[in-house]
């Protein structure tokens, strides 16, 4: 952390209270040692290392790399030094042990605003919303408004590898299989997922299927597009 004279015991518990408090206040997740106490270093990417603090000539634990979490209030001196290294050099070496942050760059599917756009014009208005309230028509009739958002949250999420809990979350209706419903088996539960995870399915759907070679097996109609087990019958037939 740099920012803690050595021995400063009290300083030192009291910074890790506050980073323990600041943490938890953004939903982050806390590396804590055996001992209950951490070191957080907010600086991003930078090839300076602070030495450990130690205490009563122990040295505490501290964690190298805790990414994307900055506290400004305590970090900002720190960032603007390390702010040339990091314009510089782009991100740590492998030799240091850290590794460097994803770039959009490196994913070789890219979505457009256009792209969002086109998915989102040709959504059904009347399909159901999922968990997070966005229904059909309003990614329809605002789709030029929504995709510059949406287009960001895409290339992030391929990027990092990483789907965001908020599109992997379903409502779960009860259905009636015949009126009037006598009992809770004529009922048939229904997930309603995201519109906009759907969206974002197709877009990657669309993307792997034109990758793919175009030396495929005619006769396959499993995960092809107006193909079925019927034409798979009339085909033998």
């Amino acid at each position: 952390m740099g920012l803690i004279s050595e021995n400063d015991e009290r300083a030192y518990l009291e910074e890790i209270k506050h980073r323990e408090n600041w943490c938890q206040g953004n939903n982050l997740l806390l590396n804590v040692s055996k001992t209950k106490q951490l070191i957080v270093d907010c600086s991003k990417k930078q090839e300076r290392h602070y030495q450990p603090v130690r205490i009563n000539g122990t040295t505490v634990e501290r964690v190298d790399r805790f990414w994307d979490c900055q506290d400004t209030e305590h970090a900002s001196s720190a960032n603007a030094n390390s702010a040339s290294a990091n314009n510089a050099n782009g991100a740590v070496g492998a030799g240091n042990g850290a590794c460097a942050e994803p770039t959009i760059e490196q994913c070789p599917l890219i979505i457009t605003e256009s792209d969002a756009t086109r998915e989102f014009k040709r959504v059904n208005s009347r399909k159901a919303a999922g968990s997070d309230g966005i229904c059909g028509r309003v990614l329809k009739d605002c789709a030029d408004q929504l995709a510059p958002v949406f287009t960001d949250i895409f290339n992030f999420s391929l990027t990092l590898g990483i789907v965001p809990s908020s599109f992997k979350r379903s409502t779960i209706g009860p259905v009636p299989k015949k009126p009037p419903p006598s009992g809770l088996d004529d009922y048939r539960p229904v997930a309603l997922t995201s519109v906009v995870m759907k969206c974002f399915d197709k877009l990657v759907r669309d993307f792997i299927t034109s990758s793919l070679p175009a030396s495929m097996d005619p006769l396959q109609f499993a995960y092809r597009h107006n193909r079925s087990t019927d034409d798979a019958i009339a085909h033998l037939l």
